[in-house]
């Protein structure tokens, strides 16, 4: 009986600890750990956590992208909705979509929103997202999350965002892997992007 029970426990914990690991692994998404990391191929990075309804978040990306540019140096961007705001979900998720044709059609249709973000409304949200679609000849279907795939992406940059304490949109960082004791400084004052980024640089 004892053999019986130990056999039957050793099998149980071998089933769980199989299905963590598959779990883990089929994931394959960021943990609070390595969000606040440069992609790989690059020493310094730009991470934002933005609100696609957010208006400060619509006046600081473009300044993020400048700096990229000028410092030729990649932005990483996640989508952290508020709660409050009423179409800023359903839009992250519109975005996830044009991200599955190319990260940078993603990031276009993030900054075509924020272009247009003080006309943008729950109503009419969609008819902006098919006239995006259409000038890039993308099909947009009519259900566009059927498996809810997107918003589980969605969500998953929302937990992160949850996990490393953000309570503010956008929360902008310099991460660099120059230094291990500093990996990432958060750019509280967009005044202060260009001098953060130097002072990371110089590291």
């Amino acid at each position: 009986m004892k053999n019986t029970l130990r056999n039957l426990f050793a099998a149980l914990s071998l089933a769980v600890l199989l299905t963590l690991a598959s779990g883990i692994c089929a994931s394959g998404q960021e943990t609070p750990e390595s969000v606040l990391r440069p992609p790989k191929g690059s020493q310094v990075a730009i991470v934002v956590f933005e609100d696609l309804q957010c208006p400060m978040c619509r006046r600081v990306a473009p300044l993020v992208e400048q700096a990229s540019k000028t410092y030729k140096i990649p932005v990483v961007r996640h989508d952290f909705p508020l709660p409050m705001h009423n179409w800023s979900y359903q839009a992250a998720i519109m975005a996830r979509y044009f991200d599955t044709h190319s990260k940078a059609l993603g990031n276009e249709f993030r900054d075509y929103i924020f272009e247009n973000q003080l006309e943008v409304n729950p109503q009419n949200l969609r008819a902006y997202a098919e006239k995006f679609a259409a000038a890039h000849k993308v099909d947009l279907p009519f259900v566009l999350d059927p498996g809810g795939k997107l918003a589980a992406e969605v969500n998953a940059d929302r937990d992160l965002g949850k996990a490393i304490k953000l309570d503010h949109t956008p929360t902008v960082y310099i991460v660099s892997s120059r230094n291990p004791s500093r990996p990432y400084v958060e750019v509280k004052d967009n005044s202060q992007l260009y001098s953060t980024i130097d002072a990371v640089m110089k590291e």
